[in-house]
């Protein structure tokens, strides 16, 4: 790789132990990758923040570079695997409290924002069309490429990390234009219904027919920020490619050719994805919604849902601090957990410890794939209004 004076200086120590790590994990990345150079980045998203998932090891690693490890560019975390406020509450273990703080601290040693959000994009982390990131969640990554058209690749959290302490990244991928072209065209002709969960089930069936290449996609109605978020959470969990141009959203789709190879996603497509998400039983032990973290419209109409109702089943909606906060000074929140639901933040299902717990009920599909994978859960796909009726009759109708 060719590096700039500055980059080589920051792997030769002038910047610090930690940054010259950080650039050796970049410079390593991008000759794996045949990367030319370094480019500059305009923020990070670092993952690897729940001790659910970094353990011991990961937990020290993290606490030798908050030594003298200082982000350059504005950087966010993922979610925890605890509300770092109400973890009591929640009934976590204060042992696994105490490792979890512990990693959040020393990022925040390292000089990035404690806001712990798979959606950094709805709370100041906003990239413009065309800046070049360095993000690692992959439901913002989708979100950054698909909507934003900013160019991030699916960092790792140590590469998501060296970027944030060195303001670079290595210049492959998605950063490229030649990387950005969609390489099949997926004409949709089935019904999307207007629901998170109808939009993470096209993702999903998505993902298993555009298998790892680009996207170009044709015939969708016009969605919703919600359903984008759903969308792109799914396609990448299930296999499509961190960027998906959807007609009519994405910022350059149109400036590419189309794509030689097309396929059809048709309504056996979407049904058979959406059945794939549905455990059989009528049981439900959990009710999850807020994966990726929901937003301030999606509080209040949660909010509206359940008024005047009592859960029967513990219930998390899961969304960023900051959008917490707000949806509170407005009595959002109060109104939600009237009913007995809790608003949780920081973490979301996906990271939090809850193996064990029987079936969970949600309108994510990138949260049912992974709830079956890390909390060995059942699970079951439906919209907000019908997991929200389960929480109240404690059954699957």
């Amino acid at each position: 790789m060719r590096l700039s004076d500055s980059d080589r200086a920051i792997l030769d120590g002038e910047a610090g132990r930690s940054a010259s790590k950080a650039m050796e994990i970049l410079v390593a990345l991008g000759e794996i990758y045949g990367a030319e150079s370094m480019l500059e980045v305009g923020s990070a998203q670092v993952s690897g923040v729940s001790y659910h998932n970094l353990d011991e090891a990961g937990l020290e690693w993290l606490e030798q570079m908050a030594e003298d490890g200082r982000a350059r560019v504005i950087a966010t975390l993922n979610p925890a695997g605890m509300d770092l406020e109400r973890w009591q509450e929640l009934s976590v273990d204060p042992g696994f409290a105490s490792r979890q703080k512990r990693i959040v601290d020393a990022y925040g040693r390292m000089g990035i924002a404690r806001a712990c959000t798979c959606t950094p994009y709805l709370v100041g982390n906003l990239p413009a069309p065309a800046e070049h990131v360095a993000w690692s969640e992959s439901s913002a990554v989708a979100f950054a490429n698909t909507v934003l058209g900013a160019r991030t690749n699916k960092e790792g959290g140590p590469s998501a990390l060296a970027a944030a302490l060195t303001g670079r990244t290595p210049a492959y991928g998605l950063h490229l234009d030649a990387g950005r072209a969609p390489q099949v065209e997926v004409r949709v002709e089935a019904t999307v219904g207007p629901s998170t969960a109808a939009w993470g089930a096209l993702g999903a069936a998505l993902g298993k027919l555009s298998a790892g290449k680009v996207p170009l996609v044709q015939g969708l109605p016009r969605p919703r920020l919600e359903e984008l978020k759903a969308f792109g959470a799914a396609a990448v969990t299930f296999g499509a490619s961190p960027l998906v141009h959807i007609a009519g959203v994405t910022p350059e789709a149109a400036s590419h050719p189309r794509p030689r190879e097309s396929v059809v996603l048709g309504a056996n497509d979407l049904e058979e994805a959406w059945a794939s998400l549905v455990d059989p039983g009528d049981e439900v032990d959990l009710v999850c919604l807020g994966c990726p973290h929901a937003s301030l419209g999606e509080l209040a109409r949660i909010a509206a849902l359940l008024q005047g109702r009592s859960v029967a089943r513990t219930t998390w909606i899961c969304t960023a601090r900051a959008t917490a906060e707000t949806a509170r000074s407005i009595g959002i929140v109060q109104r939600i957990e009237r009913s007995g639901a809790i608003v949780v933040a920081d973490t979301c299902f996906v990271v939090a410890p809850l193996a064990g717990r029987g079936t969970l009920a949600t309108d994510s599909a990138k949260g049912c794939y992974y709830s079956r994978g890390h909390n060995r859960l059942a699970v079951k796909l439906g919209t907000v209004e019908r997991c929200l009726d389960a929480a109240v009759e404690g059954r699957w109708r």
